[in-house]
């Protein structure tokens, strides 16, 4: 992670993807502490001059290489950190877009571990980022998946 990230001034917003195919949808693993570990959706922080849409299919195809059509938001968390002094150590305001699958296969970029389509119905028992399964079952409704 930047170190402009650590101890922020100000929250960042970022954007992530339940992208969905052939009735699955995307999950990976990041690479990197503090976020390494569990199941979540790709995606990153949005640039100055994007729009939410623009920042989710970069990121996703920096990612993951693949082309994705987004859909509509899907929900939203708030990651917040504190450390041993209650500082605020990290704040992102994810909004979470249903998205489908376009074309590609997945190649990892070096923020990543692990990636894999994953049955939609099945997320809720996995080890996953908070609140993942609520969102995957909100994008999969706004898709028509289920």
């Amino acid at each position: 992670m930047s170190g402009d990230r650590l101890y922020p001034a100000r929250p960042f917003l970022a954007v992530s993807a339940a992208v969905f195919r052939s009735g699955r949808v995307l999950l990976v693993r990041r690479a990197r502490a503090p976020s390494a570990g569990p199941w979540t959706l790709p995606g990153g922080v949005v640039e100055t001059g994007e729009t939410l849409h623009e920042a989710l299919v970069r990121e996703i195809a920096e990612e993951t290489a693949l082309t994705i059509a987004p859909a509509a938001l899907a929900g939203h968390r708030e990651v917040i950190v504190r450390d041993a002094e209650g500082r605020t150590e990290r704040h992102f305001v994810v909004l979470s877009f249903a998205a489908r699958w376009l074309a590609g296969e997945p190649v990892l970029d070096a923020e990543l571990a692990a990636c894999g389509w994953h049955d939609p119905a099945a997320v809720a028992g996995l080890d996953t980022t908070e609140g993942l399964a609520e969102i995957v079952a909100a994008a999969r409704a706004i898709l028509g998946e289920g």
